[in-house]
């Protein structure tokens, strides 16, 4: 019999594009494009995140992302520099 799944917030991978989460049961996709806070960052940096609230991710780099930011990137057409 299988175990419960305990991981409910990773990150899938990185490419030199984007980087791609999973969250409970979806694949989100963060591209540079649109969230250029991670273009740069070192990988441990990435990889620290947590889900604060049902649909609110956080990073220690200063960086806070409302889920819907991520799956609706057109609703929030303001992008950081």
């Amino acid at each position: 019999m299988r175990g419960t799944d305990t991981s409910e917030l990773e990150v899938a991978q990185i490419t030199k594009e984007a980087v791609w989460l999973l969250l409970q049961g979806r694949l989100l996709c963060l591209t540079f494009e649109h969230f250029p806070w991670f273009k740069d960052a070192a990988v441990a940096a990435i990889m620290n995140f947590q889900l604060t609230q049902p649909d609110h991710l956080y990073w220690p780099i200063d960086v806070d992302i409302a889920v819907e930011s991520i799956e609706y990137p057109e609703r929030f057409p303001l992008i950081a520099k």
